[in-house]
């Protein structure tokens, strides 16, 4: 039998939420680490693989005569853009489809972070309800209702949590060097600004940036040492954007008041990353999350469903939407 497709997620993944992969193309699932993945490749006609995951070699797709790769989600750093570009051969995301589930992550985070939930949690369960109460009520901490929302990368993300964090009364400054939509910026009255002078002004810094060199460690010592020592950090973008042993003594230090951590430089997080080394009050103004920030039954549902429809379309000889090159 012909294999048209080779998917690199389970059939499960798509069922589950309720999405059924074609029915009129042979589709084999594998892993990333399977022994016949080699041989497959040089078969089909494309790949559908998530954004999360090892980085694929680019020897893998050399000798192929793939239409497309399709990411089932934003993301397309697992791949080699080079080689690729230079096999000629398509990439495509789904641009958006995590919106909504990005955005409820942020604003979720930030009041867990500005507000101590999650913190009063563990103090009340160890006995410590009344002095933990007694320590919040006179730190006289605030909301998020009129913070000021530094959200770094302005793109189809980015937008989408400035938007959720402007119905809630906040005020939204943004860094965005290559910014595309000023006018859904402008209508939120967004002002842009350096990536200095937004750390400086923001009670919540939030992430929305790809990882590429000029992006790698975007946030390390010298740019936590700026924020506000009562803001707090969200990183939901990718692991490299932030320099974790900075950020863990910046934690440490009390130089800023909490940060909640989806993504990490080696995934999973390993034993001796930084964070993870954290002891008493700074651990507990962290909030750990595994890179599922922008993952619902919802948001799943539709990129599983656009994902396949492109592959489809593709391979019925039709152009390649949402391609990043």
């Amino acid at each position: 039998m012909n294999i048209d497709v080779l998917c690199l997620r389970p059939e499960a993944d798509f069922t589950r939420v309720g999405v059924a992969p074609p029915k009129n193309i042979n589709i084999a699932y594998r892993k990333p680490d399977d022994a016949d993945l080699p041989a497959l490749m040089k078969q089909v006609r494309a790949v559908i693989m998530p954004a999360v995951g090892p980085k694929l070699p680019a020897a893998l797709f050399e000798g192929t005569t793939l239409k497309v790769v399709q990411i089932t989600g934003a993301g397309v750093d697992r791949l080699d853009e080079a080689a690729l570009k230079k096999l000629g051969i398509p990439v495509a995301n789904v641009p958006g489809g995590s919106n909504t589930a990005l955005a409820e992550y942020t604003t979720a985070c930030a009041s867990l972070l500005l507000r101590r939930f999650a913190w009063a949690d563990a103090e009340i369960k160890k006995g410590n309800y009344v002095a933990f109460r007694n320590r919040m009520m006179a730190d006289n901490l605030a909301g998020i209702d009129g913070a000021t929302v530094g959200v770094v990368g302005m793109g189809v993300i980015g937008i989408a949590v400035a938007q959720a964090f402007h119905r809630i009364g906040c005020q939204i400054v943004y860094f965005d060097p290559a910014l595309k939509d000023k006018t859904k910026a402008d209508a939120m009255k967004a002002r842009g600004m350096t990536l200095d002078e937004l750390l400086r002004t923001s009670d919540v810094v939030t992430l929305h940036v790809p990882l590429m060199p000029a992006t790698t460690n975007l946030i390390g010592a010298k740019q936590l040492a700026l924020m506000k020592p009562e803001a707090v950090l969200i990183n939901g973008a990718r692991g490299g954007v932030v320099d974790e042993a900075a950020l863990a003594q910046a934690l440490t230090d009390k130089r800023i008041a909490g940060a909640a951590v989806d993504v990490y430089s080696i995934e999973p997080a390993p034993a001796d990353n930084p964070l993870l080394q954290l002891q008493g009050e700074a651990a507990s103004r962290l909030l750990l999350t595994p890179h599922v920030a922008g993952v619902t039954r919802q948001s799943a549902a539709f990129l599983f469903k656009v994902s396949w429809e492109n592959v489809q379309h593709v391979l019925s000889g039709g152009t390649v939407a949402h391609r990043v090159y």
